[in-house]
């Protein structure tokens, strides 16, 4: 489960009872000032509020000190941690408010909404639970508080600490302060332990950490899927329709979720969600893969409005699925190859590549062939036009390349040298048709399209980051895309307009391509001014404003994390060099 709680406390988002659920918790997308879709306490004559992460922990401490010095502490978790030798993860979370100085006089105020906003639940108050009721679901809070006392949110003296279950329908196994005092005690040694075994880099430590733990939030791990953001319908800029439904599990973004997860040495996530590919999208003819998937393969991803929901600071719509599931884009093709390609080659899994996961890989790599130079709606999922996009077709090739490596792996030499020889061929095709008559490559065949997805050519094998071409392509991107130090997408108007702000993912692939090009101490220089971008709990969302600096876009993103991940490992210094120089 995960919960987004702002700066004072206050739970906005809350999907229930899975990452792609209704969000009963809904106020971030319902205007500036929403009466429901909140959990909050409101303490008297308060002063400051300061918030951080335990540390190492996916523990969120928020500190409440009134003006006449009494303070209190809130800590939001989500329980996770070894039962019965397996995960324990119930589908709740809770709250525990606890009296430091004096005796504060708070209120505690829940009021879930269900159906998007549409539904006020109807209460039923038991002798410590009450049960917030909708047409099809129950959301549960029990408490050591009196039921009265949240239902009818009345003012209390805090002279001892109080604890909050909010989840399913189920009566809880002990009294509510003993059991989340062990919830609290062991959810901390579970994600102490787990940070304690990342394979980190020297530098950065501390964002590093904090992302792969955000990460693993947005794992669904009964699938092993891995969402691209948690929301929905948080918009790219201020007061515009870019505003999507990012929380299901897009092809594209698996490749680079893999390599992170495999720098980590997470391998057990890595392995679920390489799983999750292997077991939901190579069960579909392969012609007939989709760029995003839900987590649960049940549900539907038509994409709809929630009309009760006024939007982010009022900025609708709010969407419900995805349009997107639907479009051609090409790339799905290579993203799934390359990320299933770590099976064959790493020791650490038991989900392990051989013959037979190539054969049920080689329709993939052959529908990557026949439509590699087919226009698509590309990286950024154009609604309202097709182009033969070259990182798409870049991909194909890497996919028809990957595959020739994999055949020869598993001893199918013929095929090996099939697919190689195929992909020489489109590799050239790539680089007749993508470069312009500048001499860069172009983000689409035939046009003078500069794009930033190009810089990820190196980096899938296509051609060298010494390559003259990529230099002028570098040097283009530079001169077009950059703002204050942030990368856009592209510089034309699209379905909505003129790009206003910058994809973060971006702006880490100049760095990382600034880096391969020797240009390193720029690339840290642009690394460390993104970091001191982050949100105050050291998180990112998908856009930045390249003028004002204020992050935009569903939170957190996935994507961001990666690359923060891994434009980490690739500008640091050694453990070696660190510790040499630090003495």
């Amino acid at each position: 489960m995960s919960s987004l709680i702002d700066t004072h406390g206050v739970h906005k988002w809350f999907c229930f009872p899975r990452l792609d659920g209704d969000p009963v918790f809904n106020a971030l997308v319902n205007g500036d000032n929403p009466e429901a879709g909140f959990m909050d306490i409101l303490v008297e004559n308060l002063a400051t509020t300061n918030q951080s992460y335990i540390r190492n922990t996916a523990i969120l401490e928020t500190i409440y000190e009134t003006k006449s010095g009494e303070t209190l502490r809130v800590l939001d978790f989500a329980p996770r941690f070894l039962l019965f030798e397996r995960n324990f993860r119930p589908p709740e979370i809770v709250r525990r408010i606890e009296p430091i100085v004096g005796q504060p006089r708070i209120k505690v105020r829940i009021r879930p909404t269900f159906d998007y906003g549409k539904t006020k639940p109807h209460v039923s108050i038991g002798s410590n639970h009450l049960r917030f009721i909708g047409d099809d679901r129950i959301l549960r809070v029990t408490s050591d508080l009196g039921p009265s006392f949240i239902q009818d949110e009345a003012a209390f003296l805090l002279d001892k600490p109080v604890n909050l279950f909010v989840g399913t329908d189920e009566s809880l196994s002990q009294n509510p302060d003993s059991l989340a005092q062990k919830f609290l005690h062991e959810t901390t040694n579970y994600w102490q332990e787990w940070s304690r075994k990342l394979a980190i880099p020297f530098e950065w430590q501390k964002a590093v950490i904090r992302a792969a733990i955000t990460l693993k939030l947005c794992s669904y791990e009964e699938t092993g899927a891995i969402v691209a953001a948690l929301t929905t319908s948080i918009p790219e800029a201020p007061n515009t329709a870019r505003n999507w439904d990012y929380r299901y599990c897009w092809m594209r973004d698996a490749y680079f979720t893999v390599n992170t997860l495999n720098q980590l040495g997470v391998t057990r996530t890595m392995e679920h969600f390489v799983r999750f590919l292997v077991n939901t999208v190579l069960n579909e003819k392969a012609a007939d893969l989709n760029p995003l998937y839900p987590i649960v393969t049940s549900t539907d991803l038509t994409e709809v409005t929630a009309t009760a929901l006024a939007g982010f600071r009022g900025m609708g719509p709010v969407r419900v699925g995805n349009g997107a599931a639907t479009q051609k884009q090409t790339d799905v093709f290579g993203s799934v190859i390359l990320s299933a390609a770590q099976l064959f080659w790493d020791e650490r899994v038991n989900l392990t590549g051989g013959l037979d996961l190539y054969k049920r890989l080689k329709p993939v790599g052959e529908a990557a062939l026949a439509v590699a130079l087919e226009p698509d709606s590309g990286v950024w999922e154009f609604r309202g036009r097709t182009r033969v996009h070259t990182y798409s077709v870049a991909m194909c090739w890497a996919a028809a390349h990957r595959m020739g490596l994999i055949a020869q792996r598993v001893g199918e030499d013929k095929d090996a040298a099939d697919w190689k020889a195929k992909a020489v061929t489109l590799r050239d095709t790539i680089l007749e048709k993508s470069v312009t008559k500048d001499g860069w490559i172009s983000g689409a065949f035939g046009e003078e399209m500069v794009d930033a997805s190009s810089l990820l050519l190196p980096q899938l094998g296509l051609l060298d980051a010494k390559d003259e071409r990529f230099l002028k392509t570098l040097e283009v991107v530079e001169k077009r895309l950059l703002r204050n130090g942030f990368l856009l997408r592209y510089d034309e108007p699209d379905d909505f307009g003129l790009p206003e702000t910058s994809f973060i993912i971006c702006t880490f692939w100049y760095i990382d391509s600034l880096a391969a090009v020797g240009r390193v101490e720029e690339a840290r220089a642009l690394y460390e001014n993104l970091l001191s971008r982050r949100n105050a709990a050291g998180l990112l969302s998908e856009d930045l404003h390249p003028q004002t600096g204020e992050l935009w876009g569903n939170f957190p993103q996935a994507y961001s994390l990666v690359g923060l991940i891994l434009s980490a490992y690739r500008l640091s210094r050694t453990w070696e060099q660190g510790l040499w120089h630090a003495s």
